[in-house]
């Protein structure tokens, strides 16, 4: 009998049971919280070594039948597949650590037992998406992601920062949300079915333009869950939430959900090559855009908020290249997985040790005081750089080496893009760790708990030896039954020149880095004066300014506008029509005085009247 249901099915009850036992679950709820996504974890390594260890290319479980109307038949299935599997692993490995790191983090929240209720419901709502067999049920998933996401972003609600950026996430998500809802629909009015077989199965007879409206309404919708241009904005102002939340959410989970719908839709964007080319320069766009964000950011966070829209536009490339990439860039979301998590746990211990700062002017010399963050952190940055021989050195090179032989010049925008994030990782580095010491006086760093540095020593190791999932092409061929193939590609220079090319230009990244940001050459404020250029990188390039020039205000005229109309025209008719009976039955009321005498009179005049009037006939 298949236990798939418990992989989505425990987190969902532990969420439950949080949030609906009220403070029943106080002194126990985050102990209860923290063990579901681990339960989570080992029912999904049980599947995993049977599906490794079978001849199905899937596992499958149908639960029950959700719509079934006038031809249109939704069955709540759960499939298993290689692609869905890794899901499931990131999702409840990195997730449980993170869960364990939240509870000495959280350890004096008074509503910590609500928060690790969220977190619950957040991994509930993300194996749903990635176990789905079905657009429609992927969609259920993929709005309740989009719930908890509202709820962690704004967890501490009482500061107006967080409310406010909850409500952006929630707002800039649902315009990626209309995407996939047209899409849905599309599907079904072509194919009749919205399931992932019964699409890929009509794909074959689709016209190219139902292809391409597919492809774009897709990439729409992934641009919202991921942060892409242009629906970036969201991702910075989301570090508002609790550090574990940025971790879990914006580093290893919910921003790679558009990543697995264009993968997972690999039978569409195989059909057309115009929305592939539009995913190729959505990523390009995007790693370029996020890298240089990070580059002026004096929050620890932002900066790698920004690093996160830069490392998921790297998985949207490869994954816009077709076979050629489609491997590679779940392989780079899996180990960012390792060593993003990493990142952002560290700099939450960082916080912690610094009463909550995020200002890294304000940091300095906190290699002697948190040694075990220095190093977990240490091991993250040098990962995500592409050092030789960890994870991201392995992952990240193999889609640069796709974006040369898709096209050199998109090749060079990846490598660039390497540079980049070279420098701004080795400035926060320089600036947290490495520099003179710039505490403020009440500042007394320390190295947090066990509970928070145990998860840091795990994900450190992993963001070492992650790159040990493409040892014998292991993840190529695991991924092959769902992605296909991978295409041969002739690549304009030799491998090893694009890997030593990209060591230089990291190199030289470091380097930059090292002579702005030296020892004793980090500012304790902003400059007052900085460059155009600085100034717009400081301003995330001017994408909220866009938005509220190009959307925010054209809608605010014209929602008055049509409050004015509504109130002067419809209203104002509907009001003056009443206007109209009501005074004129006011002044007919006044001939209706209930006295007989004036009935009478009036009587006798109406008759008096008529008789003139025929006596006037009869004369004339």
């Amino acid at each position: 009998m298949s236990l798939l249901y418990l992989i989505v099915g425990i987190p969902a009850i532990s969420a439950a049971v949080l949030l609906l036992g009220g403070r029943l679950t106080d002194r126990w709820g985050h102990l209860l919280g923290a063990l579901a996504p681990l339960a989570s974890f080992v029912a999904g390594l049980v599947a995993f070594a049977q599906l490794a260890g079978g001849d199905d290319e899937a596992l499958t479980q149908r639960l029950f039948t959700w719509i079934d109307v006038a031809g249109f038949h939704v069955d709540i299935g759960l499939l298993f597949d290689p692609l869905s599997a890794v899901f499931v692993l990131l999702i409840t490995g990195v997730g449980s650590l993170i869960h364990i790191y939240s509870i000495g983090y959280m350890e004096h929240d008074e509503r910590r037992r609500r928060f690790f209720g969220y977190l619950n419901l957040f991994v509930a709502a993300m194996l749903t998406l990635v176990l789905a067999d079905d657009y429609l049920a992927l969609f259920l998933g993929w709005e309740g992601v989009g719930l908890a996401s509202y709820l962690l972003i704004g967890f501490w609600q009482y500061k107006v920062s967080a409310a406010v950026a909850a409500k952006k996430a929630f707002v800039v998500n649902r315009v990626g949300d209309l995407g996939m809802a047209l899409a849905i629909m599309l599907m079904f009015a072509t194919f009749g079915s919205t399931s992932f077989e019964g699409v890929a199965g009509g794909m074959g007879q689709a016209s190219a333009a139902t292809a391409t409206a597919l492809g774009l309404l897709l990439l729409l919708a992934a641009c919202g869950k991921s942060a892409q241009v242009p629906l970036q904005s969201w991702l910075l102002d989301a570090m508002e939430g609790p550090t574990p939340v940025s971790a879990l959410i914006h580093a290893a989970t919910m921003v790679t959900a558009g990543v697995y719908l264009v993968t997972r839709s690999n039978f569409i964007y195989d059909q057309t090559e115009t929305a592939q080319t539009a995913v190729v320069v959505v990523g390009l766009v995007t790693l370029l855009w996020g890298a240089v964000i990070g580059c002026a950011k004096d929050d620890i966070k932002k900066v790698l908020a920004g690093s996160t829209m830069s490392q998921i536009g790297y998985m949207m490339l490869a994954a816009g290249i077709g076979p050629a990439g489609y491997a590679f860039a779940i392989f780079h979301l899996l180990t960012h997985g390792f060593f993003k998590a990493n990142l952002f746990l560290g700099a939450g211990s960082v916080m912690h040790g610094m009463n909550d700062e995020v200002d890294m002017r304000r940091y300095g010399a906190l290699r002697s005081v948190m040694p075990v963050t220095f190093v977990t952190f240490a091991l993250g940055y040098l990962a995500i750089i592409g050092f030789p021989g960890l994870a991201g050195f392995w992952s990240k090179d193999k889609i640069i080496e796709a974006a040369f032989g898709e096209n050199v010049l998109i090749g060079v925008g990846a490598v660039a893009g390497a540079g980049i994030t070279a420098f701004y990782m080795t400035r926060l580095m320089l600036m947290t760790f490495i520099s003179q010491r710039r505490w403020a006086k009440e500042a007394h760093p320390h190295e947090s708990p066990l509970v928070m540095t145990v998860p840091l020593i795990v994900l450190g190791a992993l963001s070492v030896v992650g790159g040990a999932l493409l040892l014998n092409g292991w993840i190529v061929d695991w991924l092959e039954p769902v992605v296909g193939r991978e295409e041969h590609q002739d690549l304009p220079i030799s491998a090893t020149l694009i890997t030593v090319s990209v060591l230089v230009v990291v190199l030289a990244g470091v380097a930059a880095a090292v002579v702005m940001y030296g020892r004793d050459k980090v500012a304790t404020r902003a400059p007052s004066r900085v460059s155009p250029f600085t100034k717009a990188a400081r301003a995330d390039l001017y994408g909220d300014a866009f938005n509220e020039a190009a959307l925010m205000r054209p809608g605010q005229y014209l929602t008055r506008s049509l409050v004015y109309a509504d109130n002067r025209g419809v209203d104002g008719a509907v009001n003056g029509l009443a206007a109209v009976v009501g005074g004129t039955s006011g002044r007919v009321r006044r001939w209706q005085s209930g006295f007989v005498r004036s009935y009478a009179l009036s009587m006798l005049g109406g008759s008096a009247l008529l008789l003139l009037a025929v006596v006037a006939v009869k004369l004339a």
